[in-house]
């Protein structure tokens, strides 16, 4: 599809969306100017949409009232892929609204499908297995996801309610860079413009969210979704640990991803105190240098395994109550391999 073909359909979903929209917003929102829009309009005319120009002051253009595009129309691969997308979701916890908008979604299109197409479908709904459970996470309000990701597009500050993991509510401004989904949750990141930090909201315990006047710059190359995994690695809990890891940064991501460590090259000191004789290569072939590892958690009974995991030398340096869970750990396997 040309560009100038998806501005003009672009264009047709605004005005089915209702009411009057203005020539500055149809310009901004295809990116145009005035006079690309009028000729937009013309070509939906052409094509036998009725178009209505409205003088004034608050005038634009608009839809004559009663106007309806024909049905959906989906090919068998079309619908397969709707409908599969939405079971999918489902189970993914990939849902922005409650469950059973999904479920009824799924179910208008399966009751226009021919009967052989159904069936076939169904075969293969019975059939599918996930290898997780369904997710059972809050979902995000519908209008508060396509007000942020309105706000998002366009660079426009947007106000928000949010209530935290704490119970406590509060009315703030956001600069939003960016929307993601991960593991099961929605999130929103940007900057907070009143203090001049990063912030990353869970989109399910946002309220209500309406769009400020004015915009904002994004800095150059931001990826939401490395923000908010490193929010995840550097957010507040019970325990601070820090590791020093004799190996390579992958080798480390493969047991602890960005979403929950943060990995950094150790100093020269911290090397020349471990240099013997772990970072030996006839000690550790696998090569690599030192890292500096830090992580939080609310608990560090599962670390001990996952440090086994590595298969790399570490030192600890905190906590101390980390260290005496390793030494117990590797204890149990010794009792456990000399009564094997």
């Amino acid at each position: 599809m040309s560009r100038p073909t998806g501005r003009v359909l672009t264009l047709l979903e605004l005005l089915q969306s209702g009411g009057t929209r203005t020539m500055a917003e149809l310009a901004d929102r295809l990116g145009v100017d005035g006079r690309t829009v009028r000729r937009y309009v013309n070509q939906l005319i052409d094509l036998d949409v009725p178009v209505e120009a409205v003088r004034g002051r608050y005038g634009g253009y608009r839809l004559a009232h009663g106007f309806r595009l024909p049905p959906l129309m989906l090919s068998d691969d079309e619908a397969l892929a709707v409908l599969l997308g939405l079971v999918a979701g489902r189970r993914t916890g990939l849902v922005t609204t409650v469950e059973t908008a999904s479920e009824t979604a799924a179910a208008k299109i399966r009751r226009v499908l021919p009967e052989r197409l159904a069936r076939r479908l169904d075969t293969l709904l019975e059939s599918l297995a996930f290898t997780k459970p369904a997710g059972e996470f809050p979902t995000p309000d519908a209008g508060v996801l396509l007000t942020i990701a309105d706000a998002v597009r366009h660079r426009r500050p947007v106000s928000i309610r949010y209530t935290d993991r704490g119970g406590r509510r509060s009315e703030r401004t956001l600069h939003s860079f960016g929307i993601v989904a991960h593991s099961g949750r929605w999130y929103v990141t940007g900057t907070d413009p009143e203090l001049g930090e990063d912030r990353t909201f869970r989109l399910d315990r946002i309220t209500d969210a309406r769009t400020l006047p004015g915009s904002f710059e994004a800095p150059a190359g931001q990826d939401p979704a490395q923000r908010v995994l490193s929010g995840f690695a550097t957010a507040a809990y019970r325990h601070e640990v820090i590791l020093r890891v004799h190996g390579t940064v992958e080798g480390i991501r493969g047991v602890l991803p960005a979403s929950v460590a943060s990995v950094e090259p150790a100093t020269d000191a911290d090397a020349d105190e471990e240099a013997d004789p772990a970072a030996d290569s006839a000690v550790d072939p696998a090569g690599g240098r030192w890292l500096r590892v830090r992580l939080r958690a609310e608990r560090l009974d599962w670390l001990p395994s996952v440090l086994a995991s590595l298969d790399r030398p570490f030192v600890i340096e905190r906590p101390g109550e980390l260290r005496d869970l390793v030494i117990a750990f590797a204890d149990r396997l010794a009792t456990r391999a000399r009564r094997t």
